[in-house]
């Protein structure tokens, strides 16, 4: 099993790998949606943050068409087994120092700090003897559509239409988009609403998002990057075309800087888009699946 530190060279390598081998005028992004956001076989929860880039990754790799993915030992409970020769795909999750001794003891600086720990899991392609529930029958497109538009209102950002260009504004706290009729599809509509809308959480007045040192003076392009997963994210949630901006290309430099200097920080990014989506369907109150 992988530990933590490889996880993250593993997702950063191939996300550089992926911005070099395209270059900067035709790099496609490697976090791609296969069927909404991937989630655990056993308990039906979704993964977070990092997790979900590495397995769009690997899934983007393997050709993998399944969203499913669990453990070793998950799997032999839901009755499955995993194929000869196949290999797992290593996560990370966050654990809780604790302290030998009794409670009242527990008070080092250590006690209570969470660590990164890696694990390993398999996609439902992976193994026999599997067969997943029955889903209920998805939206249609127009009700997709219709569940982006209710899901955005409810919200309440102050979204002003008109001008060419689409931006979150610090000062007064508002969106500006172009109308919806200047988008070719109605995709490309809701998919940068859900960039800005992304961008809007990190007003001091709600997360008040900050970056560590390993963005040094590109925190700006790592604010780009936070929106950019965080519109991913959202836009498989909604299941609706994640289409890329077309001003992306400008921060690619900026970001290949940041990931080279630290492999955390596209997990720190990822975190950061999580809550930021988190946020937003809270704040929605629109039921979305994951």
């Amino acid at each position: 099993m992988s530990n933590a530190a490889e996880v993250y060279e593993r997702v950063t390598a191939e996300v550089i790998k992926a911005i070099e081998s395209d270059g900067v005028g035709n790099w496609t992004k490697p976090w791609v949606s296969r069927g909404g956001l991937p989630s655990n076989a056993k308990t039906g929860n979704a993964y977070s943050g990092g997790n979900i880039l590495m397995l769009w990754i690997m899934a983007e790799i393997n050709g993998y068409g399944s969203s499913k993915w669990a453990t070793f030992n998950q799997w032999k409970d839901l009755g499955a087994q995993v194929k000869k020769g196949e290999k797992s795909t290593a996560l990370v999750r966050w654990n809780v120092s604790k302290c030998k001794g009794t409670p009242k003891d527990h008070k080092c600086e250590k006690c209570g700090k969470l660590f990164p720990v890696g694990f390993a899991v398999f996609n439902s392609e992976q193994v026999t003897g599997w067969t997943p529930p029955a889903e209920p029958d998805g939206l249609d497109d127009a009700e997709r559509l219709a569940l982006a538009e209710a899901f955005f209102a409810a919200i309440g950002a102050d979204v002003r239409h008109g001008g060419d260009r689409a931006f979150y504004a610090r000062v007064g706290d508002y969106i500006g988009m172009p109308t919806f009729a200047q988008f070719a599809t109605a995709a490309d509509y809701y998919s940068t609403l859900a960039h800005e809308h992304t961008h809007w959480t990190g007003a001091e007045a709600r997360l008040n998002r900050t970056f560590g040192k390993a963005f040094g003076d590109d925190a700006y392009s790592a604010e780009e990057l936070v929106a950019e997963l965080g519109a991913a994210f959202l836009c498989a949630m909604l299941g609706i075309s994640n289409t890329p901006r077309e001003d992306h290309a400008q921060y690619l430099s900026h970001w290949l800087k940041i990931l080279r200097a630290d492999s955390r920080a596209i997990f720190e990014a990822a975190g950061k888009a999580s809550k930021a989506i988190d946020l937003l369907v809270t704040m929605s109150g629109v039921a979305l699946a994951a």
